[in-house]
């Protein structure tokens, strides 16, 4: 099962690793983090694929995906 991890700290809050998300698997948080931001978040964690399009779409390299078991590869790199 893929794990997605976001770097907090490294994250602006630009929302485009939400947009590129198929699965609907991240979100916003309410906190700031302390630059100021409102970064983004894991929501819904199980429904994740592992396609990585959210860390291909990250700015900010703030996005790891941990590969566990299976990847569905939506998306051919």
């Amino acid at each position: 099962m893929p794990c997605v991890k976001i770097d907090k700290e490294r994250c602006k809050g630009c929302e485009l690793c939400t947009f590129a998300c198929h699965q609907h698997v991240l979100g916003m948080s309410k906190e700031l983090n302390t630059k100021g931001y409102f970064p983004a978040l894991v929501e819904r964690g199980p429904r994740c694929i592992g396609c990585r399009m959210c860390a291909v779409m990250c700015p900010d390299v703030a996005i790891e995906i941990g590969i566990h078991g299976v990847q569905y590869n939506l998306y051919e790199y």
